[in-house]
């Protein structure tokens, strides 16, 4: 069996601290990260967070590796089950989640998308509607054209509920 992809929950705000501890015992870990701007006292400042809080991917073996010693690891809270094994990811999922990170390891779902291009609303109220994207902002708005009741309408939406038009559903949820 080759390595595949399993999803560990980890301790609140201890994903660094897991992520340390889960590579210095072998295993392959990625943790899609995102730049969020953060106020105290006064001052703005870009910190460096998890994208997805609380949890972080991690490759292995279950055959051949010690997956078990995983739930004991600190930062840890659990690996995720299904029964009495870990349970795997999709297919192609991590992969084209890593495809959409830049070369700081920042996850940007919006990698390759553009002014112009073809879009999807993923989730919301608006959810399956298609359309063109407009603008990005920095604060991760989108100004989108959605194609609605025979005609298009101008919305600002959060740019994550947003994915390239024709990408597989696996990728976009």
């Amino acid at each position: 069996m080759a390595d595949r992809w399993y999803v560990v929950a980890a301790q609140p705000g201890c994903e660094d601290t897991a992520e340390v501890h889960l590579k210095r015992q072998g295993f392959d870990v990625w943790m899609p990260r995102q730049v969020r701007s953060v106020r105290h006292a006064r001052r703005r400042q870009e910190k460096r967070v998890p994208f997805f809080p609380g949890y972080m991917f991690v490759s292995m073996d279950v055959a051949r590796q010690r997956w078990r010693s995983i739930n004991g690891t600190r930062g840890v809270r659990s690996l995720i089950m299904q029964g009495e094994q870990p349970c795997r990811c999709p297919g192609g999922l991590v992969e084209g989640l890593r495809a959409a990170t830049d070369e700081k390891g920042i996850f940007n779902g919006m990698l390759g998308i553009g002014p112009g291009d073809a879009v999807c609303v993923v989730s919301g109220a608006l959810a399956q509607a298609e359309g063109t994207l407009v603008d990005l902002d920095d604060a991760g708005r989108a100004r989108v054209l959605l194609r609605i009741m025979q005609g298009e309408v101008a919305v600002t939406l959060n740019a994550r509920v947003l994915a390239p038009a024709g990408e597989p559903a696996a990728l976009r949820a």
